[in-house]
């Protein structure tokens, strides 16, 4: 009788113990890099997925060593990136976890950006978010007190386009600051110039068609007040509206 042989053995995948991502997690991942830590719930609308579902995504993550997940404070669990993830990103950014102090703008800013991509005129336009991490990012490290936006938009120079070329300062607030702050921070804002980073030449023109507000009840008046103080020319480049549905937990 010929001797037998053993059962040959499959081979060890290449990828084996790593994470195989799919475009929802490129998505998720991206989106917890650029705004430090994202909230459950708002991750998994950014996902369509149920919250269930989510679970399992962010399982995945933590497995691979690319996330942690954590209650932080009132409300939902957050998932952030550790340095593993952060470089799976390719972002430069610290790998933190996000300031118990920061979590209610972390969410209003999100929710606002969330808000905005699921809109026609964004999705036409072909639109983009460029993140305040993003903005810090190209100033290196030399922010100094200058106020940087939590957000911009930008158009690209599309002929149907009625916003095309144009840049947008997106400013969330939650609550009120003093009013000759706010009225500073406006006045900055509308006149730039240039593009951040150093040696960032100005440009002919103002760098932002607009600058819009988006606030919650505490801050309206504040900002409206600060709007009537400024100059006419630059008064009617301001925009305000009310926070979108999910900026509050």
């Amino acid at each position: 009788m010929p001797p037998s042989h053993p059962p040959a053995m499959a081979g060890r995948r290449a990828d084996a113990g790593t994470v195989r991502l799919t475009g929802r997690d490129i998505t998720g991942l991206m989106l917890c890099a650029e705004h430090f830590g994202v909230p459950y719930d708002l991750l998994a609308a950014a996902l369509n997925v149920r919250a269930d579902r989510l679970r399992g995504v962010v399982a995945r993550w933590r497995q691979a060593g690319c996330a942690e997940t954590g209650t932080l404070g009132p409300g939902p669990a957050w998932c952030w990136l550790t340095p593993a993830g952060m470089k799976l990103t390719g972002r430069p950014y610290p790998a933190a976890r996000p300031a118990i102090g920061r979590l209610a703008h972390i969410r209003a800013v999100l929710a606002v950006r969330l808000w905005l991509e699921a809109g026609e005129a964004y999705q036409d336009g072909r639109a983009w978010w460029r993140s305040e991490r993003r903005i810090r990012a190209a100033l290196g490290g030399h922010v100094g007190t200058a106020h940087l936006p939590d957000a911009e938009v930008h158009w690209p120079s599309l002929d149907a386009s009625p916003y095309g070329g144009q840049v947008w300062a997106i400013e969330a607030e939650l609550t009120p600051k003093p009013l000759a702050r706010t009225v500073t921070i406006m006045r900055a804002l509308l006149a730039r110039t240039s593009d951040y980073g150093p040696g960032e030449p100005a440009g002919p023109a103002a760098r932002y068609r607009q600058v819009v507000y988006l606030t919650a009840p505490p801050a309206r008046p504040i900002v409206h007040r600060a709007i009537n103080a400024l100059p006419a020319p630059m008064r009617h480049r301001i925009v305000v509206r009310d926070l979108p549905p999910g900026a509050t937990s």
